[in-house]
Parts: C-alpha cells; sequence; structure tokens
C-alpha cells in the first residue's frame, strides 16, 4: 500500500506568519541585495505547512537561504521555541543572523554548518525542515529528533540528479517512517557553496565545459573505471546519437522516470547536452535515452540500452501509467560514499 499523496493548503498558521514576515525585506534585502539562494515562497509555505510547528518547539532549519524560512518559523515557534538554522554558505548565515537581530528576533539562530550532520548542540529537535536535497535520509536528523519528531526533506528516489520526492515523515523509537510523500525537488546539499545553480550539486560522472557544456550521471558509477571512461563514452553516444525514432505519444518525462526509478536498474542515467535534458539508460557499451522533445535517441538500432527503454515504456502502459503517487516509497538502510542513513525507493 502506498504512502498517501498529500497536497497540504497552506496553513491557516502559516499564512498569518506570511503576513506578518517582511518576505522582501530578506529576499531583496537593501544592505545585502537579491538572494539568488532561496526557495520559492509558495514552496516554502507548503513546507512549512506540512511541519506543523507549534508554539514553543524546537525547530531545526537546513538550508538558510535569505533567511526568509528561518523567520517564518520563529514567528510560529514564538519566543518560548528556538530555531537553530544552518548553512554551508557563511555570507548566507552571517547576513540572515543580521537581519534577524536588526528585526528583534531572538529565539533563531544562523550557523554555518554541513546540514547533512544536523546541528547537535542545539538538539534535540521537534520538527527538522530541509529546504535542499541530500542523497539520502541522514542518520545524524534522526538521532537529533525528539520521539514523535517530524522530518519534512526531499529525497532523490534514484542515485541521479533530479528525481526526488517530498517525504514527510515520523521518529518513532529512534527510525524514520514515512507519513506521506508528494512532490518536491530542492537545491542538492552540496560540502561547499554552489557557484552554478543550473548544474546538479553531485552524482556528476563526467561534465565537459568546451565547446558547449554538457554533463551526465550514471548510477552504475560505481562499476566504472577510474578515469570515467565509461561516462564520457556514454556521454557522447548520447550527444552524438546513430540512432533517432519517435518516441511513443503518450509517455510521460517524469512519470517513465520513477516507473525506471522502481525497476531500481542500476542503468539509469541522465545527462544534459545543447540538445537539453535526455533520461534513459548505459551500459560501458551502449546508451539510449528519452529526449524532452519527444525522441528516442541511442548508439545503434539494436542497441541493448534502447531495448531496455522501450521495456520500461512498455511496461509502464501495461501496469495503467502509474503516476507518483501509485508507488510504495520504502526507506532502505545505506551506509556508503553517500553517508549513513536511509535511501528512500520507490516500489510496484
Amino acid at each position: 500500500m502506498s504512502a498517501p499523496a498529500v497536497d497540504v493548503p497552506v496553513a491557516p498558521e502559516v499564512t498569518q506568519a506570511a503576513e506578518t514576515v517582511p518576505e522582501k525585506h530578506y529576499t531583496h534585502h537593501d544592505g545585502r541585495g537579491p538572494t539568488v539562494h532561496r526557495t520559492n515562497p509558495v514552496f516554502v509555505h507548503r513546507d512549512i505547512s506540512h511541519l506543523a510547528v507549534a508554539d514553543g518547539m524546537n525547530v531545526l532549519e537546513i538550508g538558510t537561504g535569505s533567511g526568509y524560512s528561518g523567520a517564518l518559523l520563529a514567528h510560529l515557534t514564538g519566543p518560548a521555541g528556538s530555531v537553530t538554522s544552518v548553512d554551508i554558505d557563511g555570507y548566507l548565515t552571517r547576513w540572515a543572523n543580521l537581519i534577524h537581530h536588526r528585526r528583534g528576533l531572538t529565539q533563531i539562530r544562523c550557523h554555518t554548518a554541513d546540514g547533512t550532520g544536523g546541528y547537535p548542540d542545539a538538539g534535540p529537535y521537534d520538527r527538522i525542515g530541509a529546504w535542499c536535497a541530500p542523497p539520502l535520509l541522514p542518520k545524524a536528523w534522526v538521532d537529533q529528533s525528539t520521539e514523535g519528531g517530524r522530518i519534512v526533506s526531499t529525497l532523490p528516489v534514484a542515485p541521479v540528479p533530479d528525481l526526488t520526492v517530498l517525504a514527510v515523515l515520523r521518529v518513532t523509537g529512534g527510525r524514520p517512517e514515512i507519513e506521506a510523500v508528494t512532490g518536491g525537488n530542492y537545491i542538492d546539499t552540496t560540502p561547499s557553496p554552489k557557484v552554478d545553480l543550473d548544474l546538479p550539486g553531485r552524482w556528476i560522472d563526467w561534465e565537459t565545459r568546451t565547446p558547449d557544456h554538457c554533463w551526465i550521471s550514471i548510477a552504475w558509477r560505481g562499476r566504472d573505471d577510474w578515469h570515467h571512461a565509461g561516462a564520457r563514452a556514454a556521454l557522447e553516444r548520447l550527444a552524438d546519437p546513430a540512432h533517432t525514432e519517435p518516441a511513443p505519444a503518450e509517455v510521460s518525462w517524469k512519470p517513465l522516470q520513477y516507473w525506471a526509478a522502481a525497476t531500481a536498474d542500476e542503468g539509469l542515467t541522465l545527462a544534459r547536452f545543447d540538445g537539453g535534458m535526455v533520461f534513459g539508460h548505459s551500459t560501458a557499451a551502449s546508451a539510449a535515452a528519452l529526449t524532452k522533445d519527444g525522441r528516442l535517441i541511442a548508439d545503434a538500432p539494436d542497441s541493448p540500452s534502447l531495448a531496455v527503454v522501450r521495456g520500461w515504456i512498455d511496461g509502464w502502459n501495461a501496469a495503467g501509467r502509474l503516476a507518483r503517487d501509485d508507488y510504495t516509497p520504502l526507506l532502505v538502510p545505506a551506509d556508503g560514499p553517500d553517508g549513513t542513513g536511509w535511501n528512500l525507493r520507490l516500489t510496484r
């Protein structure tokens, strides 16, 4: 049975907070200027509603940004509560602290730190909200949650960029449980401030910057060689395909990605080049993908990877063209190069 998909309306108390907290004062501050590292207020209000923050709570925010979301949280916790905000970018945390201080907020402090480690000094937390996407649900967040604490974060459903869901989780007995999932995608967490906001923050297996900027992400990176020959070859095959054919008209870009992710196929591949974003399958010897403009591209008409992508399309159609909400989300313990915690995966 799938976890309920939720499209929570903005809670009345969040609406009231938004009417009180001056958004533009944070996002377009006269002294700092516009903050490019900020989340659309529509999503901030939605996801803070998922958190269900109450007066007196202790809240951890991952991703300070302009400081606007932290100010909303501080309003919701009230003077008796506490908000700790962390961001990898010290420029953002310093400015947010100053703006909060000048507005007279005493219950919020911003710290420069890697948010995937949480902030144990101020825990445990009743609520943890992340306006960024870690590679998995970090064990540190669960360890720093109170019993019954709630965590809201976008999480990947496969080890390639831009394939995430927003998860609402509850910590019970020291373990996370999924309460609900919905659509959502935030900037990737990174170990240093992100300069290029258009480039994924992780899982880029090969990239070229001249004459055109292009990159590729392969889920089988652990089996590639030390100089990334497989990733390079797959990118070359997709950027200059030997075969092109129309994709079936009914294929939908994101639903097919969820279907492919649910197969747990290690060949999952995402790439971007001058032709735009493509999603598909690759190995060390073949590559094929669906383009956003409705084409199938491949290294050859009889490409093994093209057979896999066609199989995804056929399977998705035969299953009734499943959407994100038709899958069951599952947390899988993980301890590897992406950290210790839980991977969120979709199952059929």
